[in-house]
Parts: C-alpha cells; structure tokens; sequence
C-alpha cells in the first residue's frame, strides 16, 4: 500500500518536454553534427586502409609491446574475423571505441589532475563517479535516444559515461602516488606547480593512467552489444541480430569478434604501459 506518492516520473517528463527540449535542442544539435562528423571520419579511415596493413600493423604493434604470443593470437584473430567476413563491422566497433576513448582521455585526465590537486573537487567527482559507475547500462540509453537520436552519436556519448570514470580515478591515483620525497625534493629545486606536475607527478604517474585507459577500452567494448540497440553499427548490431532472430551462430561469431578485438587492444595498451 502506497501511504506517500512522490511524483518524480512525472517532473522529470514536464522538465523534458517543457524545458529540456525545446530550450536546450540547439544546444544538443550543436554537439551531435560535429561529433557525428568525428565518427564518420574515423570509420570511414579505418574503413578505407586496407585489413592487410591494419593487420600487419596489429601484429607488429602486438610483437614489439606484448611479445611473440600476443603477436601470434592477433595473426590468428585477424585472419578469423576476415574469415567469417566480420572486418567492416569490426572496423565499426573499433571506430566507436576510438572515438569514446579519446573523449574519455580528453575530459578524465584533467579532471583526475584537479581531483588529485583539490580535496573539494575530489569530493564534488567522487559521488558523480559513483553514479556515472553504478547506474544500469541500460538507463544510459534512454537520455542518449531522447538528446541524440540514433546512431553512432549516442552510442558515444552513452560509452563515454560509462567508460570515463576509470581515466579520472586511476589518473588522481597515479598522481596521488608519486612519493612525497620526489615531490618535496622538486620543489627544492625551484620548481613550479607547472613543472612539478608535467615533469614530474605525470611522467610517473603514467603507468598508472594507462591502466585506467586500459579500463576505458574495455568498457567501452563491453558497451559494444548494448549501444547497438540505439542503432550503433559494428559487431554489437550482429550479435543483436542474432538475438532477434534466435540465430546461435551469428550471435557466437559476432561475440567471438568482440572478443578478439578486446584481447587485442588490452594486450597491447598493458605493453604501452608497461614501456612506459
């Protein structure tokens, strides 16, 4: 039995659809075409090199910073995502990725910075992390949908709340990290704020941001099935098909894609960190 009614359903749809809409729409609009147009162009790039020489470079990139076997698992995951005819598709995946993964670096890493530099800040991000961090995948759709429409633009913009999180927090701990006595010692030194931070807290805190980095990927592709259902191309409208239409095998041969694709790009950014 209800005994009190709190009629936030309600206000949220009247600040939708009286304020949020058509005050803000432009606003919206304004991000979705060039973001759009960032999207387009990196699929299209990726699209247009030739799977050898993307191939080729995964396998050299695999040799030099994660070793022979990693090198040997890209050659065998290149040629089975070529085999089952799955590469534009992956190229799709892989574009989303890139470009939620850079939107995530660009707005995380300075965020973590101020978070480390500020204890007021740290605590104003803390809860929105929480959030952004615990809020069913699924509720991120519906804003997406409801701002950008369908497509790439909200897929990113969904990946990127759901991705960035891990940038700021392994960024503020990376600083946060660097031991007191480099820190004390360079400002024996003379050394500014500035200088501290760049030639000192970041370069040792890079391992670390890689991590994070590394996280972001990974949820990015993880996001990858659920994006497709607001109409994100790649390897996540395959599997979804194959939910649809209760096909096993194009289901298992999209999701075995997705999964190449992650291994690939964890092994890789763990052997840029660890070069680092």
């Amino acid at each position: 039995m209800n005994y009190f009614y709190f009629p936030l359903e309600d206000w949220t749809n009247d600040f939708v659809n009286n304020w949020l809409l058509p005050v803000m729409g432009g606003f919206f609009d304004s991000i979705s075409v060039p973001l759009r147009s960032f999207i387009d162009g990196v699929t299209n790039l990726i699209i247009a090199i030739p799977p050898e020489i993307i191939a080729v470079l995964l396998i050299l990139l695999a040799w030099k910073l994660a070793g022979k076997g990693t090198a040997l698992f890209t050659l065998i995951g290149c040629l089975y995502i070529g085999s089952v005819d799955l590469w534009a598709e992956t190229m799709q995946t892989v574009a989303i990725v890139i470009v939620s993964t850079i939107i995530a670096i660009i707005f995380g890493v300075p965020v973590g910075i101020l978070s480390a530099k500020s204890n007021l800040i740290d605590k104003m991000v803390r809860p929105i992390l929480d959030f952004m961090q615990t809020l069913p995948i699924f509720v991120y759709l519906i804003p997406s949908i409801l701002l950008f429409g369908l497509g790439g633009v909200p897929a990113v913009i969904a990946t990127f709340v759901f991705a960035a999180p891990p940038a700021v927090r392994m960024t503020r701990l990376g600083i946060i990290q660097v031991p007191a006595e480099v820190v004390e010692a360079s400002k024996a030194f003379g050394s500014t704020s500035k200088q501290l931070l760049f030639k000192v807290q970041l370069p040792l805190a890079v391992p670390t941001i890689m991590a994070g980095i590394n996280q972001t990927i990974m949820l990015a592709l993880s996001m990858a099935v659920v994006a497709s259902m607001i109409g994100a191309p790649g390897l996540g409208s395959i599997v979804l098909s194959g939910i649809s239409t209760v096909n096993v095998g194009l289901g298992l041969i999209g999701g075995l894609a997705i999964v190449v694709i992650a291994i690939i790009l964890d092994r890789i950014t763990q052997g840029i960190g660890n070069k680092l």
